[in-house]
């Protein structure tokens, strides 16, 4: 049960940015992108990849078959993104973002450790 549950705040960590494919306004609140900015249509495309991640973690939570994939993919998402906002001094814009994956990152872990060490 533990894992489903792991699985399913991994989904919802990526719930949000996922909702700007379907709902691009979402990119102007999260972001605060105006949608005549040329960088507005490269996070369009960037919620797509988000809408990917969401659906691999989702379905982790009811089979174990995509889970090593979805440890990879969902790792890359927040580590990296987790990475760049240090390292470029955590520019606030981005901080309720940075502390949504720093939250989600201990259960990354679990999933990680049940899916390759188990």
């Amino acid at each position: 049960m533990m894992l489903k549950i792991a699985w399913l705040v991994l989904a919802a960590v990526h719930a949000t940015p996922a909702l700007a494919f379907f709902r691009p306004a979402t990119l102007t609140t999260l972001y605060r992108l105006d949608n005549s900015d040329p960088l507005f249509l490269l996070m369009h495309h960037r919620a797509a990849l988000f809408v990917a991640v969401f659906a691999l973690c989702l379905w982790s939570a009811f089979d174990s078959q995509p889970r090593r994939a979805a440890v990879v993919v969902t790792g890359i998402s927040m580590l990296s993104f987790l990475a760049l906002y240090f390292l470029n001094d955590s520019p606030k814009p981005l901080k309720t973002i940075a502390m949504v994956d720093l939250v989600g990152i201990p259960f990354l872990f679990f999933v990680a450790w049940k899916a390759f060490w188990r």
